[in-house]
């Protein structure tokens, strides 16, 4: 299956569940049901695809909830998004728009992803194993985007049937625990019935995703023993690697590459991605797009980060600005890990989920808590030879002497090597350092006067989970959806 046949199947897909999708959204999508679908498996197939859809909608938006609050980017002074700058500045409260349309998103994709489980029994022309493969899919995108939302909010409504709407509106809070064994069990089942990466197209989840997520799952409960059976499982069972040039992995003509384990794919005009778009100057690039959005630039807390020889950053940030019309280029810092030709608002740049870079660091972090330091610097200094291209920067014993320099050195590398993919906030979260790097972030960097804009911001541990959005709690009967603690 090519990627323009997922990509074009997954637009028409938007929007094809009923009506508690987004566990209270009180007007019905359209006018599918369970009367008149999920009658065919290609019926099965097509709803399988909004699930994905419920996803390749969300993520081009992902880093306003994700990267923003993180000391990686900053809002720019003329963004327009509700919201945003409350995310900047951890000032972020009950009303706010962006966690919101991340909390709906997200429960639209996990209503899909039930309605196709629910239902998944109807056909009775499955060929051998799409049953199966229809399973996992669906049980791993629904792991997915519990994790998102445990993540973000801790206990949340776990929902694993279509609800009524009275149903939906005395619908509590499970507890994080909860909300992780779900997950867990979803990933484990997932695990057992996709296909080898080799058997199911690009875009789609595999064996391979479902483990390596898993793996991801328990690193974020610390249970390492079983992450690194994960772990083993993808090194041992499969074939992927890091590619030699980092380069490779933002590129329209190499994103299919041996290094992408699960990604979310985008074409051009038919169901492109703003992304490149919104980390776009707004006078546009030469010859990339004629105008931009300029919605979040890069912050000098990071672009500092990037020492000469590292390869990532002339694929993370561009410091030197040429606009569209090809005037003297300036320096004016951008975000250009996306920055590939394309129309405006419609990139064909697909957005990786899950890399081997991402389970490669994971594993070394997994390996110093069990205590095998040695294969854990083994596994750092991978990823670091790839960016210098020998062993010049490796780190030695020395670097990683006590548990706080090994994470130190694990969180700078998992910073320059998955900048602007999601993951900076999340990791500083659940190191508990957002409360320490996040007292101060330097921003706009005057390259004339070598002196940067610097802001002091106020952390505190509540802000560990965003506010449940107010605009749900007031569809649910009084009492029912409690907010987290200090909103």
């Amino acid at each position: 299956m090519k990627k323009t046949f997922i990509a074009v199947q997954m637009l028409l897909l938007l929007g094809m569940t009923g009506c508690t999708d987004k566990l209270l959204n009180l007007k019905p999508d359209d006018t599918l049901t369970t009367g008149n679908f999920y009658k065919t498996s290609n019926d099965i197939n097509q709803a399988t695809l909004g699930v994905y859809n419920s996803l390749q909608q969300r993520k081009q938006n992902d880093y306003l909830i994700m990267e923003v609050p993180g000391d990686n980017l900053y809002m720019s002074g003329n963004t327009s998004v509700a919201g945003a700058s409350d995310m900047d500045m951890l000032a972020v409260n009950q009303d706010n728009n962006i966690v919101a349309d991340f909390w709906e998103a997200t429960y639209v994709g996990i209503g899909r992803a039930n309605a196709l489980l629910q239902n998944i029994d109807n056909p009775t022309d499955y060929a051998a194993n799409m049953k199966d493969q229809f399973t996992g899919e669906a049980k791993f995108m629904r792991a997915l985007f519990y994790f998102d939302l445990v993540r973000l909010f801790g206990g949340v409504p776990k929902v694993t049937t279509s609800l009524s709407i009275n149903e939906a509106k005395n619908m509590p809070r499970a507890s994080a625990d909860d909300i992780y064994a779900l997950i867990i069990s979803d990933l484990k089942d997932a695990a057992d019935k996709l296909p080898l990466p080799a058997g199911i197209a690009k875009g789609r989840a595999n064996k391979a995703a479902a483990l390596g997520m898993l793996g991801k799952v328990y690193v974020y409960r610390k249970d390492w023993a079983n992450a690194k059976i994960c772990f083993d499982r993808v090194n041992t069972e499969f074939s992927y690697k890091l590619e030699p040039q980092f380069s490779t992995l933002w590129s329209l003509a190499t994103e299919d590459n041996n290094e992408v384990i699960f990604t979310m794919k985008y074409i051009e005009n038919t169901s492109g991605q703003t992304l490149s778009t919104s980390y776009t100057p707004n006078g546009g690039l030469f010859g990339i797009v004629d105008r931009g959005n300029e919605i979040a630039l890069p912050s000098w807390s990071l672009d500092k980060l990037f020492v000469p020889g590292d390869k990532r950053k002339a694929n993370t940030i561009s410091d030197m600005y040429t606009p569209a019309n090809g005037a003297a280029a300036t320096f004016y810092p951008y975000v250009n890990k996306y920055a590939v030709k394309h129309t405006i608002n419609s990139s064909g740049l697909d957005i990786p989920v899950l890399r081997y870079a991402d389970v490669v660091l994971l594993y070394a972090e997994t390996l110093y808590n069990l205590n095998d330091k040695g294969n854990a610097l083994k596994q750092l200094n991978l990823v670091r030879e790839r960016a210098f291209g020998d062993a010049s920067h490796d780190y030695v014993a020395a670097d990683i002497a006590s548990a706080d320099d090994f994470l130190n050195k694990l969180l700078l590398e998992r910073q320059l090597e998955l900048a602007y993919e999601n993951e900076r906030w999340m990791d500083l979260v659940r190191t508990g350092k957002f409360l320490t790097v996040m007292t101060k972030e330097e921003r706009l960097y005057n390259n004339v006067t070598g002196v940067p804009m610097s802001v002091t911001l106020s952390p505190k541990a509540y802000m560990a989970v965003f506010p449940i959005p107010k605009r749900q709690i007031d569809l649910y009967t009084p009492g029912v959806l409690t907010q987290n603690d200090q909103y």
